[in-house]
């Protein structure tokens, strides 16, 4: 095992969770659509979590699950303890970024991920467009899909040129607040 490490209180101190409540009942895992995707249950993270090992702690930050969870909070809903493990997958999935310690098989959510974020922070609204444009980019699926766009189009749902919100200093102000950062394409 590795060592104690102060990680977990750093998690408490960001998210107000404290993973010593949970008592290992299991209905988080139970009511998790995903949980059979994952490679750790939501109640086996919780479980490495509260170790407090060093090892542990970055066994979940290069866990698949941490980018599979929806935070859809059904594990928090069927909590006895209403442990909110969504802020605890949240937490995990920026260390996980900024330690650079991501799942290999989570390259394309990731990429989905950031791809979504940049489309909001610079129109302040989802440009599916952009959204694409830039996930083909850091995914290089170039292909994929491509016979669906013009569909799309003409049916309405893509638009050539993003819809603006008023004042969008305001949304990368919002932006410039949070731990949220890339806008590099992930290799």
């Amino acid at each position: 095992m590795g060592n104690i490490c102060n990680n977990v209180d750093d998690l408490q101190t960001q998210t107000g969770v404290k993973v010593d409540r949970c008592y290992q009942c299991g209905k988080c895992t139970a009511g998790c659509v995903l949980a059979e995707d994952m490679d750790y249950s939501p109640s086996y993270i919780m479980r490495l979590l509260q170790t407090g090992t060093s090892d542990n702690f970055d066994k979940v930050l290069k866990s698949k699950s941490i980018w599979l969870c929806l935070n859809c909070e059904n594990c928090v809903g069927r909590c006895p303890m209403e442990i909110d493990i969504p802020a605890i997958m949240d937490y995990m999935r920026e260390r996980s970024l900024q330690e650079n310690k991501q799942n290999p098989a989570s390259k394309s959510i990731i990429a989905f991920h950031k791809s979504f974020l940049d489309s909001v922070k610079y129109t302040g609204y989802l440009y599916e467009i952009g959204l694409i444009a830039e996930f083909k980019t850091r995914t290089l699926r170039i292909t994929q899909d491509l016979a669906l766009a013009p569909k799309m189009f003409l049916k309405g749902k893509l638009h050539l040129l993003p819809e603006m919100v008023k004042g969008t200093k305001n949304i990368k102000d919002i932006f410039s607040k949070t731990t949220y950062k890339s806008k590099k394409p992930t290799k």
